[in-house]
């Protein structure tokens, strides 16, 4: 099965736009978020970013604590008409996490591309990550927009019957823990 991962991995990459015998990353997808989340996280959900919370009602697990792998759903907004959708990649303390995500900030002035270990912060007022702050390359900061979101789907079925892989690439070597806080808590 060791040996089947990386052509399944690539196989998974295929819709996503990657051509068939090209080394794959997931961090070279250019895209949208939906595909991107998906293959990150293992989670087979399709469709708007926003429809991710009451789709995996019934099918996965969903609550208001992050965890690697996990997924928070965005809601849809004037900002966010399809919402957005964003893996957690690392849990830095109760109110700062990093996510791995595409279609968010511009890279070489266009939008798609995927970011790797990006802060995101809770900023909502009990604490329940139900309103967040992201990191925003074009800024260099963490943005200044507050964004309402449902929660976070993780990748265990209802039934136990299966557990959603999330991809090896879902977080890098050396995050970079500290400058996460900083942009946090320093305002």
């Amino acid at each position: 099965m060791r040996n089947l991962f990386p052509l399944l991995f690539a196989a998974a990459l295929l819709p996503l736009g990657m051509p068939a015998g090209a080394k794959t990353s997931l961090l070279d997808y250019v895209g949208q978020c939906v595909p991107f989340a998906r293959a990150a996280s293992g989670i087979a959900i399709y469709g708007d970013a926003w429809t991710w919370w009451t789709q995996a009602a019934g099918r996965y697990q969903r609550g208001d604590i992050p965890r690697p792998g996990a997924v928070i759903v965005f809601e849809r907004t004037s900002r966010l008409p399809l919402g957005h959708v964003a893996v957690i990649s690392r849990v830095v303390d109760s109110h700062v996490v990093m996510v791995t995500h595409a279609n968010w900030s511009r890279q070489n002035g266009e939008r798609g591309h995927a970011e790797q270990d990006v802060t995101l912060t809770d900023v909502s007022p009990r604490g329940d990550w139900s309103a967040v702050k992201v990191w925003y390359r074009d800024m260099d900061a963490l943005g200044s927009t507050i964004y309402p979101t449902y929660g976070f789907v993780y990748g265990s079925t209802l039934d136990h019957g299966s557990r959603a892989q999330p991809a090896p690439e879902l977080t890098g070597r050396d995050p970079d823990y500290v400058g996460a806080l900083i942009d946090s808590y320093v305002r």
